[in-house]
């Protein structure tokens, strides 16, 4: 009797775990995901490239872009079809400092892919290699590579493939990276079309834990919209009001910066304030005596060309051919450049510094800036004045921090939106029309 009984125990704790254990036991070998493959990599992004194909073709029209119909949303979705990827979902990209950079893109159905590499082949010189028994196609003039997988397609430029092919191929399911996890996980431009994360180490290094930058178009601009997370909390915040030199149309280059920097003077171990000595040291600049002067108002416009008059010394001949020293001025014309920042009270303390520094040089009624032109010096109010003009430049009253920086032709404009204990917003935009008529960005 007692032996039935344990027998009948035995078989119901087998039955139990037979039950309990049975999903584990015929379970099938589930693939990874997109996202566990990726490699970590400094800069990671996503874009939902139809989404961005429908937001840039009003710009496309709108400039008559030759062949603009093949970058078309309609285009693009029949041609994913035709060779079996899944462009609705988001294609995933990275690249590093060293310039190599990866894709991948969501496959529907692995058969079509190779006659979209059969067609690739009459562009591109495409030749196969085997890498570990698996097939890969090598683009060897553009040191590219291209593999594909049952529900992927790895796109790859760079020289460190093996490497990045090892971590895409033999994924597993939710080995994730840790920085891919926190970009997927990031709020921030959540919902945006084209997203650039990074927490590189250099921005890190910086006191910056993430930058994001996400992508904003209509039909004459290019736009990026920029987030930058601290680790600490910053000590600089952003002025209500401060005085700019004002722009003209020969501007080319600008920047308007009006920032309250009292914590920041004060603390020596911040990344702002070290960064700040590291640039310096560069050319000996006195980055402490600086900020101690400084009241956080800071105008630059160059652009256009000035007339100025420069001494020089001629030598001349007499009759008896005796050297006679003459000393002449003549006119020149050089860049046109102003700057003008606010100082306190140790205003004139840090010129003297420059000065005895040789960042700034004193010739006469004139200075120089290192190896800029000649400039003159004026003072208002609280602020010194640098300017290559005859008479100092009008001023103007103003609460934006941003700036103008113009690079062969193409003007880039950026801006300080926000600014809060540990985040800062910005913007850059970009004209679309210069781009396009030089088929480049420089």
């Amino acid at each position: 009797m007692f032996k039935k009984i344990s027998l009948i125990i035995f078989l119901s704790i087998a039955l139990g775990a037979f039950l309990i254990l049975r999903p584990y036991i015929f379970r099938k070998n589930v693939p990874p995901r997109i996202e566990d493959r990726l490699p970590d990599a400094d800069f990671l992004g996503r874009a939902y490239v139809l989404d961005v194909a429908r937001e840039t073709s009003g710009m496309m029209y709108y400039h008559k872009i030759p062949f603009r119909d093949l970058f078309s949303y309609e285009f693009i979705l029949s041609q994913g079809k035709l060779y079996g990827l899944n462009l609705q979902n988001p294609v995933y990209f990275y690249g590093n400092e060293s310039g190599d950079w990866g894709a991948l893109v969501e496959v529907t159905d692995s058969s079509k892919i190779y006659e979209g590499i059969e067609r690739l082949g009459k562009f591109i010189d495409i030749t196969d290699t085997i890498v570990e028994d698996q097939k890969v196609y090598q683009f060897k003039k553009e040191n590219g590579y291209l593999y594909y997988g049952h529900n992927y397609l790895f796109i790859y430029k760079g020289t460190k493939f093996k490497q990045n092919y090892d971590r895409v191929h033999r994924a597993k399911r939710f080995d994730i990276e840790p920085t891919w996890r926190a970009f997927l996980k990031e709020k921030q431009f959540k919902d945006e079309k084209l997203v650039l994360y990074s927490n590189w180490s250099k921005l890190k290094e910086n006191g910056i834990e993430t930058a994001l930058f996400a992508h904003d178009s209509d039909s004459t601009s290019f736009s990026l919209k920029a987030y930058v997370r601290n680790k600490k909390p910053l000590n600089v915040k952003m002025k209500k009001e401060g005085m700019n030199l004002k722009s003209g149309e020969s501007t080319s280059k600008m920047l308007n910066v009006h920032l309250d920097i009292e914590k920041l003077r004060n603390d020596t171990e911040d990344p702002l304030y070290k960064w700040m000595v590291k640039l310096g040291k560069k050319i000996s600049f006195p980055t402490a005596e600086f900020l101690n002067a400084w009241e956080g108002d800071l105008s630059l416009r160059q652009g256009g060309f000035q007339t100025v008059q420069e001494t020089y010394i001629e030598s001349i001949l007499d009759d008896d051919f005796n050297v006679t020293e003459v000393e002449k001025t003549k006119d020149v014309k050089v860049p046109g450049y102003s700057i003008m920042f606010s100082v306190n009270k140790n205003g004139k303390q840090l010129i003297n510094r420059l000065l005895s520094k040789g960042i700034l040089t004193q010739e006469d009624q004139y200075f120089r800036f290192l190896f800029s032109p000649q400039l003159k010096m004026s003072t208002k109010n609280n602020y010194f004045i640098f300017h290559t003009g005859q008479y100092a430049p009008k001023t103007e009253s103003s609460t934006v921090n941003n700036g103008v920086w113009t690079q062969r032709g193409t003007r880039l404009v950026f801006s300080l939106d926000s600014l809060s204990r540990f985040e800062a917003f910005g913007s850059i935009y970009i004209p679309v029309d210069r781009i396009i008529s030089r088929n480049r960005f420089f």
